[in-house]
C-alpha cells in the first residue's frame, strides 16, 4: 500500500468491484453529510443576519433546512453502520465463544441488510404516492415527493453497507462491526 492509498479514508479493504463499491459509497456519505451541514449552517446564518440587521427573514430557510436534515439523516445512518456506530444490545453476543459470535455477526449483518432494502422498497412506493398526489412545498414551489427522495437512497446504502460487512465477516478471520471497524472494545473506556 502506498502513502496515498494509506491516508485515503475512502479507501476500501474489499476486494475488486466490492471494494469499488464501497469506496463509492464512503464519497458519496462524505459529500452528503458535508454539504448538507455546511448548507444548513449558512441558510440558518444567513436568515439570522438577514432577519436581524435587514429585518427581512428569508422565506424558504425553514423547507430548506427540513430538506437538508432529511439529506443529513439518511446519509448519516449509512456513515454510521461504515463507522460501526449503530446500536448494539450485545449481552448475548459478548457471552458467544468467537465462532458462534462470528456467524452471528453475519446473520444480523444480512438481516439488516434485507431490512435496510425493505424500507428503500417500501420508501419509493411512498414516494409515488406522494409524487401522485401532485402537493409542492409552498414556498419553494418544489413538489413534495423530492424531499423524500433522500431516504431510499440512505436506506439503500445503508443495506449495501451491511451487505458488504456481511460479505467482509464470510471473506475475513477477524469478525467486522463493518467494513472499516473491528470488532472490540477500547481499553481506555471509563464507566460512569
Amino acid at each position: 500500500m502506498d502513502r496515498a492509498e494509506q491516508f485515503d479514508p475512502h479507501a476500501s479493504s474489499l476486494p475488486g468491484l466490492l471494494g469499488v463499491i464501497d469506496s463509492t459509497i464512503s464519497r458519496v456519505e462524505s459529500v452528503l453529510l458535508a454539504s448538507g451541514v455546511l448548507l444548513m449552517a449558512l441558510n440558518t446564518v444567513a436568515n439570522v443576519i438577514g432577519r436581524f440587521v435587514f429585518q427581512y427573514s428569508l422565506f424558504f430557510s425553514e423547507e430548506l433546512n427540513r430538506i437538508l436534515i432529511i439529506v443529513i439523516t439518511f446519509a448519516g445512518i449509512s456513515y454510521a453502520a461504515r463507522q460501526g456506530r449503530h446500536i448494539r444490545m450485545s449481552a448475548i453476543y459478548d457471552a458467544l465463544p468467537t465462532v458462534p459470535r462470528k456467524a452471528f455477526m453475519i446473520l444480523i449483518s444480512a438481516i439488516t441488510a434485507l431490512a435496510m432494502f425493505g424500507l428503500c422498497y417500501f420508501s419509493v412506493s411512498y414516494i409515488l404516492k406522494v409524487a401522485s398526489s401532485g402537493r409542492v412545498l409552498p414556498s419553494l414551489q418544489l413538489p413534495v415527493y423530492w424531499i423524500f427522495l433522500w431516504v431510499p437512497v440512505g436506506f439503500f446504502m445503508t443495506g449495501l453497507q451491511y451487505a458488504l460487512t456481511a460479505i467482509k465477516n464470510i471473506v475475513e478471520k477477524d469478525i467486522h462491526l463493518s467494513t472499516h471497524v473491528l470488532e472490540g472494545y477500547d481499553d481506555d473506556e471509563i464507566e460512569v
